[in-house]
């Protein structure tokens, strides 16, 4: 790693800390409010409302809440895919059918994490996607999405990327985490959109 990347990883570090730090501080109301202003706001995206395949997460402890967001999806018939943690930090991926097909995962040095029961899809799965929407810490004015640093979604944009496939790239924030730089890295790569409780933020013309 050159020694500017050493350096842009280091002020990733920094942002990541500051950001998780005021997460850990939101209540349980705080987290309900949000997750209900921004599944009404997602909704209204043209790019979901056109969706007949969506691949989203779960949203775990304090992140911005998709609960609500993925059973709308679902009972408007679009084809919702989740992600299961690979040991080497990739995901495949398994079909949300409702509430019912989750299940507690804990992965070594990890929080549990939500993940779909049923069958694998295989980490190619997501290339039938018509949006994307990515977990994240924050996003700058350029579309530069700040990750919690696993890798994981690298790995699924650089996928994409060599198939050729071009979903939606939207990602779920709080308010204050739309902020002025993301340091950058080669890898990095800009998201479509942002929504926010309060705002859908577009970049580079959107799609």
């Amino acid at each position: 790693m050159a020694p500017t990347e050493h350096g842009a990883e280091r002020r990733k570090q920094t942002l990541r800390r500051g950001l998780l730090q005021v997460r850990r501080g939101l209540t349980p109301h705080d987290v309900r409010e949000a997750a209900t202003a921004l599944a009404d706001r997602a909704l209204e995206l043209p790019e979901l409302a056109g969706a007949r395949t969506v691949a989203a997460y779960v949203s775990v402890g304090s992140e911005p809440g998709t609960a609500a967001l993925l059973d709308v999806l679902r009972a408007r018939g679009v084809h919702v895919l989740l992600p299961v943690l690979l040991p080497d930090n990739d995901l495949d991926w398994g079909t949300y059918t409702g509430p019912g097909c989750l299940v507690s995962v804990r992965h070594a040095g990890k929080m549990a994490l939500l993940e779909p029961a049923g069958e694998r899809l295989g980490p190619e799965a997501v290339a039938e996607a018509d949006a994307v929407l990515l977990p994240g810490l924050a996003v700058d004015g350029r579309g530069m999405r700040l990750g919690r640093g696993g890798g994981s979604y690298d790995r699924v944009l650089a996928r994409l990327e060599r198939a050729g496939a071009d979903p939606a790239l939207v990602v779920l924030l709080y308010d204050a985490e739309v902020v002025e730089e993301v340091p950058g890295e080669p890898h990095d790569r800009p998201v479509h959109a942002v929504v926010t409780p309060s705002a859908v933020h577009r970049f580079g013309g959107g799609v």
